[in-house]
């Protein structure tokens, strides 16, 4: 995979002064406390806006779970309930996540990659998985799962039994790893990285997905600007390791890396 995609864009308004980034907590009903957590951040957080680089949640099998008093339901409940702004970038586990449900919760429909402008600053913006290009098995395999007739064809069948699909796929999955990461999971283009900066005329990408948080320096680019590559943090509350972090940008050009219960007081 070579060169740069098309962007969407994302511009902050002149009120937008704070906005934050999170990416990949997999939310699920087994993880309780990861979901408290997000809620109580949600619920408090002093942004203007929180921009979700994808991976929300652990699986998404259609609009149509996020009814009743299901768990879905309960997370739309939380987007409903935090005053700030809210875009939404679909990741690899929740790509199936409609504009619909979007809508219906105030998000703004974030397309990957993105060029993300604040205050004059300009920043890319995309999920992570894209840039992962050693990693030859998984992009054959996103390419056929974000195919239209593919999806559609998901969509078509019952809720129960896209439940026991996805979960029959993350076994699959998690067995087929057997507790040890490929490092072409991880691996990120850094050439890549620094095409899709020089065609979006910024020298900062905000990223997710490897969850392995982490500044890399990427030299220099022709008018003498320093490229970063910012990989964000995963949350898992409940881990041996407590994993959770806020990317916070202030227009001034602040940036820093904040635990939620921090990042959100109150």
């Amino acid at each position: 995979m070579a060169g740069a995609p098309s962007f969407d864009l994302l511009e902050a308004p002149a009120r937008w002064r704070v906005v934050d980034f999170i990416s990949d907590l997999h939310l699920k009903p087994e993880e309780p406390r990861t979901f408290e957590a997000w809620s109580r951040y949600m619920a408090h957080t002093p942004a203007d806006a929180v921009v979700i680089l994808g991976d929300l949640f652990e699986v998404w099998v259609g609009d149509d779970a996020a009814l009743g008093d299901s768990f879905e339901a309960r997370c739309g409940a939380v987007l409903d309930g935090c005053s700030a702004d809210l875009a939404f970038m679909r990741g690899n586990r929740d790509f199936l996540v409609g504009a619909a449900f979007l809508s219906r919760h105030r998000v703004r429909d974030l397309a990957d990659p993105a060029v993300f402008t604040l205050a004059g600053q300009r920043f890319v913006l995309t999920h992570g998985d894209l840039l992962c290009t050693r990693d030859v098995a998984y992009q054959a395999f996103r390419r056929q799962v974000r195919a239209p007739a593919v999806q559609q064809a998901f969509l078509v069948r019952s809720l129960a039994e896209r439940r026991v699909l996805a979960r029959h796929m993350r076994e699959q999955s998690e067995a087929g790893h057997d507790g040890v990461m490929d490092p072409a999971r991880t691996y990120t283009d850094s050439d890549l990285v620094r095409a899709w900066l020089q065609a979006a005329d910024a020298a900062t990408l905000i990223h997710g997905h490897t969850h392995l948080p982490a500044d890399h320096a990427l030299g220099f680019d022709t008018r003498g600007r320093a490229l970063t590559q910012v990989v964000l943090s995963d949350w898992h509350i409940a881990a041996m390791t407590r994993r959770a972090e806020v990317l916070r940008l202030g227009a001034s050009g602040e940036r820093a890396r904040i635990d939620p219960a921090i990042a959100a007081p109150g």
